[in-house]
């Protein structure tokens, strides 16, 4: 007895090709339609942790809202059963436009609007309910072209669709990032969406569409690839805007490295701004105030061999060059895009004082805490200048065992330095810095120094900042049970922002301050939380 097909979508017709064929077209489309998901999935987390910071609170907002809609949509598809090729069809090509303009969308936002929370989570639910959408109108499908019992319809599908989701997870950090960036890489994968969905439905199911349905689906195919096309042409032309929209108008250097973003504004020495990852790092007019607190107390005592963790812009190593019984500078920057510019870009070299000229320097490229573990040279000063606590990728170099390993490399009677960010704005977190610190075996001394109104160094975004007062903490260490003497030594050059007295000051400003109790934050306990 031949079992028959009882037709599960109206108006089934004979399909072109045999079940077999057909059943592993669905299922090539299953795996494409998976791999753009989880793209369009690591895009909104890429560009929630680039723009608005701390990646494990995005990921865990997005991948926690993204997955609550896949269920909502799930529900919502089961009235489109009766009509699955067609709403199957429409549900990849709104899938397209929406995941492939949500990184033009959040950037714009947060270019123009100094916000993109709001858009993030918006983005995040209509991704979700979307892809939720598909499963139910592929299992009709799938049993529309092979009847098979459920189980094994199952099991093929969510086979296909893990095997999709786990090439697309790894094409976007290796392929798709490298070669074409968040915003073209988005659209070219809502191409690609659409594309294969709109295919497998005009030429497997095209029996089961009417005249006006078809017509419909290859409008609406044709317009999405003509949008996601033209956006693809214009992606220069809106990233040039929207980084004036962030920078201002004098942007010089804008370069994607194979770490961050780095921005350099500004004509001369003297108006330089640099930017990482849409963050002021460095305003000339007012950077020696914060470099002279990072490095000049840390220089009471030996001094000979340094070491600086990040600063791969110099400025650090400037002030440390002064002293001329210094017989060696190492500086360990992960980025050697910010090493490179620091070299050779005019206004940044001057700067720098042109400090990779100096003989007695030498530039490592390498992760700090990888770094450390294999170090064995001793070093009289270790300062480290390094991105601020807050940011999630630099919680580890914040951590209790990083600063075992600092302790390693300090020499005898040698002094260490952090900066541990502002101590007003963030104080649970300056004082986990002092804690953890402790906690890695040295003794500490707090200092908060305050300036005149500046955006130097400001933890917050570009857009919408307005100046604020200078508030910069640092932690003086050293080895041992004894907390160092806050202090300039007997050589110390000539400074423009600091003193004896106003380091003085600076060691009670902190201590006026102090959350008692903090425990370290370790690889295992990260601590570092968002302050507001």
């Amino acid at each position: 007895m031949i079992d028959q097909q009882v037709p599960l979508v109206r108006g089934a017709a004979p399909l072109p090709v045999h079940p077999r064929t057909g059943r592993f077209l669905v299922l090539a489309s299953v795996f494409v339609c998976a791999a753009c998901g989880l793209v369009y999935e690591l895009e909104l987390v890429a560009m929630a942790s680039y723009l608005i910071g701390d990646s494990v609170t995005q990921a865990s907002v997005v991948l926690s809202v993204m997955v609550f809609a896949m269920g909502i949509g799930s529900l919502l598809a089961k009235r489109l059963r009766c009509h699955a090729a067609v709403g199957f069809a429409l549900i990849e090509v709104a899938l397209a436009l929406v995941g492939g303009f949500s990184a033009l969308v959040l950037y714009a936002s947060f270019a123009w609007l100094g916000e993109s929370r709001v858009a993030l989570v918006g983005f995040s639910v209509a991704i979700g309910v979307l892809i939720g959408a598909e499963i139910p109108l592929l299992m009709t499908l799938i049993q529309r072209v092979d009847r098979q019992d459920a189980g094994g319809t199952v099991a093929d599908l969510f086979a296909a669709d893990y095997v999709g989701a786990l090439v697309g997870g790894l094409a976007f950090p290796f392929l798709l990032l490298p070669m074409l960036g968040q915003l073209t890489g988005a659209l070219f994968t809502g191409a690609v969406n659409a594309a294969a969905g709109g295919a497998l439905i005009l030429w497997l199911f095209r029996r089961d569409l009417t005249a006006r349905s078809r017509w419909l689906l290859v409008l609406a195919g044709l317009c999405a690839m003509a949008l996601l096309a033209t956006a693809t042409l214009l992606v220069d032309d809106f990233e040039r805007a929207a980084r004036r929209a962030v920078y201002g108008n004098e942007v010089r250097v804008a370069v994607r490295t194979g770490v961050q973003e780095v921005v350099l504004t500004g004509a001369g020495r003297d108006s330089l701004d640099l930017y990482l990852d849409g963050r002021l790092r460095v305003r000339a007019r007012d950077e020696f105030r914060y470099h002279e607190a990072l490095v000049h107390p840390a220089m009471k005592g030996p001094h000979a061999r340094v070491l600086v963790l990040g600063g791969g812009d110099g400025l650090a190593a400037r002030e440390a060059l002064r002293y001329p019984d210094v017989t060696g500078v190492t500086v360990v920057e992960l980025d050697p895009g910010v090493t490179r510019l620091a070299r050779t870009d005019p206004a940044l070299s001057a700067l720098n004082g042109r400090a990779y000229e100096d003989p007695r320097l030498t530039a490592v490229t390498a992760d700090a805490f990888s770094w450390l573990r294999t170090a064995h040279e001793r070093y009289d000063v270790v300062i480290s200048d390094l991105p601020d606590p807050g940011i999630t990728a630099s919680t580890k170099l914040y951590s209790a065992e990083f600063y075992g390993l600092v302790r390693r490399v300090v020499a005898p009677g040698g002094r260490f330095v952090v900066h541990a960010g502002p101590p007003g704005k963030r104080p649970h977190s300056y004082w986990t810095v002092d804690a953890s610190v402790r906690a890695g075996g040295m003794a500490t001394r707090p200092y908060r120094v305050l300036g005149r109104r500046s955006g130097f160094a400001s933890p917050d975004r570009v857009p919408g900042h307005t100046d604020a007062a200078e508030d910069w903490g640092f932690v003086l260490a050293a080895p041992g049970g004894a907390a160092p003497v806050l202090g300039l030594g007997p050589g110390t050059p000539a400074l423009r922002s600091l003193d004896a007295e106003r380091l003085a000051a600076a060691g009670r400003a902190a201590e006026g301050i102090r959350v008692p109790d903090r425990p370290p934050s370790t690889l295992l306990h990260p601590r570092y939380a968002s302050e507001t």
